[in-house]
């Protein structure tokens, strides 16, 4: 390492603190953006009157096909069960 040997302990001992201490801070600085960038991306859950118990508002999603179903279409036809997975298909 820059022509310096083994036997000059401080000099060597102080390149490999440098080095250590450079590996750290550029791990600190990684991991804090990693934390800002998640949780400035974080969506804002949307607001909801609803409660337990009450008929869920009509909503239209795309199937596993692309087409879109609304929860209209079934009303009277079949039973619907909405179960949702935080983070499902995401990646997340």
């Amino acid at each position: 390492m820059l022509g310096l040997k083994r036997d000059h302990p401080v000099t060597f001992m102080n390149i490999q603190m440098k080095l250590v201490h450079s590996r750290l801070l550029w791990l600190a600085t990684l991991l804090v953006t990693i934390s800002l960038t998640t949780f400035a991306q974080q969506p804002t859950p949307p607001q909801t009157h609803l409660k337990a118990g009450q008929p869920a508002p009509d909503f239209t999603l795309t199937d596993t096909e692309g087409k879109e179903v609304k929860l209209s279409d079934f009303k009277g036809k079949k039973s619907v069960v909405l179960a949702f997975y935080v983070l499902a298909f995401t990646g997340g």
